[in-house]
């Protein structure tokens, strides 16, 4: 029997916009918890993390795994950068510095994973991907809850690390994430992937005016609440530190760039890069995965596959 044709779902160059021309990002689908009294309880050794380095969604999970001490708990595999035809592919079929084999399904690519455990799938083959080596299931593939469980939910198996969504201050980071997801996270592929003029300049003028909102905050507060660190700062960071290396030309995001034109924001930004303290979010960052990425994989944005060289730094000295 023929095998079905999962193309629409692994190929990001033949990806479709809506009617009017604009990108309208789908749901995940596998929304699971990890908690201590259900089926999937917070356990050592039994989660595993499929990440991309160029994906900022998988990002966030990355850092928060390494700011709440899950490194020896939690494992991690990371694919290549250059998602082709099949989707995002492992080291053994493609091989890209610092991309990983999957030593857990050997899976050639992403969507192999998805496939085993549900044959019939029709949503997208994305990463992050939580999976339980217990169970031989994906429990999660939605960044922002994965986030939370990693914050919450291990506390008894590493003790002493701070809380990212404290209670004081969830109200603030739910307000900000109301916002900044749209407008700046959402909206940078809103601007890139746009199919016509209209719905280009509508979604990129949403981004900078998101931006411009960030650095009113910034000017006046170390993180985005105040004082303390949040999962909030976590969101925005990991789309700010790709901006200028990619969105600004490949999604033209080219109003301003956060170097030349967001002091505040530059400087958190990197504060937090080059913090001895927080080194997980320099930890977490691969710039040659980021920009491979996107100009090699967006294929209906950038056909040459051609990646820059510039800019000069991807991220500014202190």
């Amino acid at each position: 029997m023929a095998s079905r044709d999962v193309s629409s779902q692994s190929n990001i160059g033949i990806m479709k916009v809506e009617g009017d021309g604009s990108f309208k990002r789908k749901a995940s689908t596998y929304r699971d918890f990890i908690t201590k009294d259900g089926k999937f309880a917070p356990e050592a050794g039994r989660y595993h993390l499929y990440v991309s380095y160029a994906c900022p969604w998988a990002t966030r999970c990355l850092i928060m795994r390494k700011l709440k001490g899950l490194d020896d708990l939690i494992g991690v595999t990371v694919v290549s950068p250059r998602m082709g035809e099949n989707g995002w592919p492992f080291a053994t079929a493609d091989e890209f510095p610092a991309a990983d084999a999957d030593p857990l399904n050997n899976a050639q690519h992403v969507k192999d994973i998805y496939l085993s455990i549900e044959p019939d799938y029709s949503g997208r083959f994305t990463v992050p991907i939580l999976w339980d080596k217990k169970l031989k299931t994906i429990v999660n593939n939605e960044s922002s809850e994965i986030i939370r469980m990693f914050n919450s939910e291990f506390g008894d198996l590493v003790g002493g690390k701070p809380d990212y969504y404290p209670e004081s201050l969830r109200k603030d980071i739910d307000e900000l994430n109301e916002w900044i997801y749209p407008s700046i996270n959402n909206g940078v592929y809103r601007s890139g992937f746009a199919g016509t003029q209209e719905a280009y300049e509508k979604a990129v003028k949403e981004v900078f005016e998101g931006l411009d909102k960030a650095e009113k905050i910034l000017s006046s507060k170390k993180y985005l609440t105040g004082d303390t660190l949040t999962e909030a700062d976590i969101r925005l960071w990991v789309t700010i530190i790709r901006f200028d290396p990619v969105y600004v030309g490949h999604f033209k995001c080219n109003i301003r760039t956060i170097r030349g034109g967001y002091p505040a924001i530059n400087k958190w930004m990197k504060d937090l890069y080059y913090s001895k303290d927080l080194p997980a979010f320099r930890e977490s960052t691969n710039f040659a995965h980021i920009k491979t990425h996107y100009y090699w994989s967006h294929t209906h944005i950038n056909p040459t596959r051609i990646v820059p060289v510039g800019p000069d730094s991807d991220i500014e000295p202190l």
